[in-house]
């Protein structure tokens, strides 16, 4: 009984002091402000004064509260890589406010337990810079906790992650728990005695909460950042925050820390779509779709041209379309590629739209025309929601429909999502020979997959039935280091010259790519364009071309450095360097942040007998991977209402192609919106509000795209279409009986 008061006691007493703490903190706060208004002067040189103090008395906090902050500046600066980054004071408030609001609650615990809260805190905030840091160097973004359950398919591309992605700087955020440790270490003898001291004072004049009283001020200090720093943001900043779909902006304007508070709250969300959210995404569904017909409502010179025919679709890994203007000593870098798309509808300015997902986005775009999430990916994280995909639409007009992928079947979970897609069987790796002769990267080479998928392929055409295929190679992916097994493709410069002594001709070899990373990458590229050839002379053997539509993507790009494609097209061989760039010189190619991203452009390709015969063209108006859908569902007569891009045939001009992260490309401009600067691709005059007008459309497609795939809303506007449908029906029915 009396250890039950005691407990009771103790209860009570923590509370007493909880609520005194929230209450002068409330005082506190308000008289700060009320004296700043009163007397600026005094009231700011008093802060200074505590301050100071504070600095002086608790050096291993202040060195917490320092180093924290520093290393997501230096975070800003290696990835946005702006000068301009090291003095925004935003973004230092941002990350101020939050290291010191939870640094504060140190001093409310145990002498001998603040230092490891604190450690901790720091290993946390260096934790998230390191993780952004390498992801920013791959994704070009800021990496989402969301993304925790797709870290287990990083394993198979692991060495990827080390030969091409981790740099030195990444290891520059462990200063933050190296110097805690340090000054911890040099400063706790000096501690010892004064905690001692501090000890016989308290006693003596009854201070028993002197850890709550230093909490209470490095709470208010902390609360008094955060309102300046709200205070600094403009309603358009507030905005961008709430939404997340600019993750760049976000840590610029906001901070790391800041960006990573909110990032958990919006990873949680989809967790919470039962509870909250649905209303305000219903509306926003609802609005964008209102006025989107039931069926196709145009036509043009392709609509059903290949209806009833066969599909099959090569999604062609880590192909880029530079590749094909590239030749090394004479020898095109992608022969293959090159003859079936002068045979083809080739799109030479197509983009492919991926986010964190990248393969598994490029798969769920081209086959439902929406966008990745924002949050997670949708083959992982929302496999279990309802789409319109090509292969459903397919499979209900009596087409036979699979995929075949010489890897896991639960990598990127394509063995239940493709399920969800509507994809009849998916042949993985358990049906393919693998044998470890046959291995190139990570699975199986993709000579052997699409030698071993034409014999399958022919007992599927030879069944009779129309068929809709998706064949995803796999050899061209990173981290492009079996250069034993790609062949001997040279990515040199060979040149015969004069031999000023003996006159004679003699060749000389400058190293040009090889070596980089770019330049392994090319050597992969060549080996897997042979595959393809390989692949297309047997399906074109085995009569399978005679009635099946060939459909090619790249899915994305290579996500190779900067400074390789600098050396590409700036070399100099006679120093083995890379020539400063001026943007005056026009025999300079400059590679920046923006320009950079119009390299990412991928390949797209339609090849059919008729394509050969009349049909081949080459179309350069800007497309993405959205786009796919309703355009070869033109070509092949079917619809999705719920289609977020355009039948290319049907826009021509008028195209737009969003990115996830808010950037979009048309025509005429390319639009960075992470940092409002853009790059003109075509002179030519525009509205006034072009750039506001395309941003705008931007933000409500990637709104309703996000709407619709986290809060399943097609399954639910087709629950209540059905309702109301045999609402009606009952009615009919009811008035003509009577």
């Amino acid at each position: 009984m009396k250890k039950n008061i005691k407990k009771t006691n103790k209860i009570k007493k923590k509370n007493s002091v909880f609520k005194d703490v929230i209450c002068s903190m409330k005082d506190n706060t308000f008289e700060f402000f009320r004296n700043l208004k009163k007397e600026p002067k005094n009231t700011l040189l008093s802060l200074v004064n505590s301050v100071a103090e504070g600095v002086k008395n608790n050096p291993v906090f202040v060195t917490y509260i320092v180093v924290n902050v520093f290393i997501g500046i230096l975070l800003r600066f290696f990835t946005i890589n702006t000068i301009d980054n090291l003095l925004l004071v935003k973004p230092i408030l941002g990350d101020m406010a939050i290291v010191i609001i939870l640094g504060s609650f140190n001093f409310a615990l145990k002498e001998k337990r603040r230092f490891p809260y604190l450690l901790i805190l720091s290993i946390i905030f260096t934790t998230f810079c390191v993780a952004n840091s390498i992801y920013y160097t791959f994704y070009t973004s800021f990496i989402s906790v969301s993304l925790i359950a797709t870290s287990r398919y990083a394993v198979q591309v692991g060495d990827a992650i080390v030969e091409n992605v981790l740099q030195a700087k990444d290891f520059i955020y462990l200063l933050s728990p190296v110097l805690l440790i340090i000054i911890y270490n040099l400063t706790k003898n000096k501690n010892n005695k004064k905690e001692v001291a501090t000890k016989v004072k308290s006693k003596s004049i009854g201070k028993e909460n002197e850890g709550i009283r230093k909490m209470i001020k490095s709470l208010i200090g902390g609360f008094i950042v955060l309102i300046v720093f709200i205070c600094s943001l403009t309603s358009l900043e507030i905005g961008r925050y709430a939404k997340q779909w600019n993750r760049e902006y976000i840590v610029m304007r906001f901070g790391v820390y800041a960006y990573q508070a909110n990032d958990i709250v919006k990873s949680i969300v989809p967790k919470l779509t039962s509870i909250f959210g649905y209303d305000k995404a219903k509306k926003t569904f609802d609005e964008y779709y209102k006025d989107r017909s039931d069926t196709q409502d145009w036509e043009n010179e392709y609509t059903s041209i290949f209806k009833g025919k066969n599909i099959l679709v090569i999604h062609y890994e880590s192909m880029q379309n530079l590749n094909m203007a590239l030749s090394f000593n004479g020898e095109e870098l992608t022969p293959n590629l090159n003859r079936i798309a002068k045979d083809s509808i080739y799109f030479d300015n197509f983009y492919s739209q991926v986010s964190v997902g990248t393969s598994s986005d490029t798969e769920f775009t081209f086959n439902t025309s929406l966008m990745p999430t924002n949050t997670g990916t949708a083959f992982v994280s929302y496999f279990n929601r309802e789409y319109v995909a090509t292969p459903k639409l397919l499979k209900d007009m009596g087409y036979y429909t699979f995929s075949m992928h010489a890897n896991n079947g639960s990598y990127w979970n394509r063995n239940i999502m493709h399920e969800s897609l509507g994809y009849e069987r998916f042949y993985s790796k358990t049906d393919y020979e693998v044998l470890p002769e046959n291995i190139i990267g990570l699975g199986l080479s993709d000579k052997e997959f699409l030698n071993q998928s034409v014999d399958k392929l022919k007992e599927i055409h030879d069944s009779g039935k129309k068929f809709y295929g998706t064949v995803i190679t796999l050899t061209n992916h990173t981290p492009f280091d079996d250069l034993d097994k790609y062949g001997d493709y040279s990515v040199s410069i060979k040149e015969k010259v004069k031999n000023p002594e003996t006159g004679v001709m003699e060749e000389v070899e400058y190293p040009y790519m090889e070596g980089t990373k770019l330049g392994n990458y090319f050597k992969s590229v060549h080996y897997a364009d042979e595959a393809l050839g390989e692949f297309f002379d047997r399906l074109e053997a085995e009569g399978i071309l005679d009635d099946t539509v060939l459909v090619l993507y790249g899915d994305h790009d290579a996500r190779l450095p900067k400074a390789d494609y600098r050396r590409l097209y700036n070399y100099d061989k006679e120093n083995d360097s890379t020539i400063d760039c001026d943007e005056t010189d026009p025999n300079c190619t400059v590679i920046n942040g923006n320009t950079y991203e119009l390299l990412r452009r991928v390949p797209f390709l339609i090849y059919s007998k008729e394509t050969k015969a009349k049909l081949h063209t080459t179309v350069s108006n800007v497309m993405g991977m959205y786009d796919c859908m309703p355009t070869l569902g033109n070509m092949f007569g079917f619809y999705n209402k719920y289609a977020l891009g355009h039948d290319i045939f049907d826009a021509k001009d008028n195209n737009i192609v969003v990115f996830p992260n808010g950037n979009w490309v048309t025509n005429y401009i390319y639009y960075n919106n992470q940092n409002n600067t853009y790059l003109t691709l075509k002179e030519t005059e525009l509205p006034v509000d072009y750039i506001n007008n395309n941003t705008k459309y931007t933000e409500d497609l990637l709104s309703a795209s996000n709407s619709t795939v986290v809060y399943d809303l097609i399954k639910h506007a087709r629950q209540t279409k059905d309702s109301k449908e045999e609402y009606i029906e009952e009615n009919i029915k009811d008035l003509y009986e009577k």
